[in-house]
Formats: C-alpha cells, structure tokens, sequence
C-alpha cells in the first residue's frame, strides 16, 4: 500500500497499490501555501 502526501499541507492525495509500503510527497491542486517555498 502506498500514499501521495501533501508536502506543503500534509493532506493524503491518494492511496495506491504497491508491494511494500510507500509514501510519495507532492502538491495538491487545493493547496493554498506559497509556492515560493518548492524544494529544489
């Protein structure tokens, strides 16, 4: 089982299938942080 987090809120995105558990960061599209702070 894995999952996409929020890497600015921390809000689950999604959960998909995976052998092992997982989890993924990423940007939801209702995500309201600045967009300044992006990981290089």
């Amino acid at each position: 089982m894995g999952i996409i987090v929020c890497q600015s809120c921390e809000r689950t995105i999604e959960h998909f299938e995976e052998e092992k558990v997982t989890t993924l960061y990423a940007k939801c599209n209702n995500c309201t942080c600045n967009s300044n702070n992006e990981e290089k």
